[in-house]
């Protein structure tokens, strides 16, 4: 499979995962939902590992995970740190957010990492990156007005603000990862393995601050979607990493064919959930869509 097939077959989980987190986390309590999702994953790799170790060489070489230095942990964990924030940021926004405003906010990745490329590496924006910026800040205005119909002002609601750093967040994370897949040389499946099981670590002693009721909080329900969401991230986070090893991927490119999960987000927010006012909502998804693919064009 190609980068591009594989970023595109990548997009379609992503947006299921984007449903499957919405249902997970609505009306529920975050921090399980992160912590249960996580375990899920973990427990997948953990079953491939066993399976490595009791039959080695029975596994396909993409699902083999690599023996690691210290230092290589340690690039591992930094990963782990950043998408741990990002999804912090992103679970909780997507629980007060219609998932149809809070898909095309996500989507914005690519522009921060786009802004990363530009800041660290040198390049200079060109008038169809610049274009494309202007769409999509025009976009988000079309976004802001829609969302004042369902009671949510862009300027003064701190979700919104959340999904922004989430986005960021998640921009920075998919430069590292170009790194980690790329120069660093880590096959996909050991990136993925050991980022569950750091990400696991990381948000035991928040689960468990939950547990202990450290803070006020909300009750939490086990559901389906749990472990699902979990299957989809899987699925969606191995094709992308596949994709990133290939030497002519583009970082910019695949995130932001990454990003047409908004499309499946999009469209499931208004089928499933039964949002509202989700189809004058459509001009500034696409909106945001095509800013984003000018800036990557340019």
């Amino acid at each position: 499979m190609s980068w591009i097939a594989a970023s595109l077959v990548s997009a379609l989980f992503l947006g299921s995962y984007e449903l499957l987190t919405k249902h997970a986390v609505r009306d529920n309590a975050v921090l399980p939902v992160l912590f249960l999702s996580n375990v899920c994953g973990a427990a997948v790799w953990l079953g491939l590992l066993a399976a490595a170790a009791l039959a080695p060489g029975a596994l396909p070489a993409g699902l083999t995970v690599d023996p690691l230095t210290p230092w290589q942990h340690a690039l591992l964990w930094c990963k782990s740190v950043v998408v741990a924030a990002a999804w912090a940021c992103t679970y909780f926004a997507v629980k007060h957010l219609p998932v149809s405003l809070a898909a095309p906010l996500r989507a914005t990745s690519p522009l921060w990492t786009l802004a990363g490329a530009l800041t660290f590496l040198g390049e200079r924006p060109t008038g169809l990156q610049l274009l494309g910026a202007g769409t999509t800040l025009l976009s988000f205005l079309g976004l802001s007005l829609a969302g004042r119909q369902e009671g949510v002002q862009f300027h003064r609601n701190r979700w919104v603000g959340w999904m922004v750093a989430g986005a960021i967040f998640n921009g920075a994370s998919a430069l590292y990862d170009r790194y980690l897949l790329g120069a660093a040389g880590f096959r996909a499946s050991t990136v993925q393995c050991w980022f569950f099981f750091y990400l696991t670590a990381l948000f035991l002693p928040l689960a468990a601050g939950w547990k202990l009721r450290w803070w006020p909080r909300h009750e939490f329900h086990w559901r389906w979607s749990i472990p699902l969401l979990a299957a989809a991230l899987l699925l969606a986070d191995y094709i992308y990493f596949s994709a990133l090893r290939d030497p002519a991927a583009l970082i910019s490119l695949v995130s932001s064919l990454r990003r047409g999960s908004t499309l499946v987000a999009f469209a499931g927010g208004i089928l499933l959930f039964r949002e509202p006012h989700g189809w004058r909502k459509l001009p500034a998804v696409l909106g945001v869509l095509a800013g984003i693919l000018l800036t990557v064009l340019g």
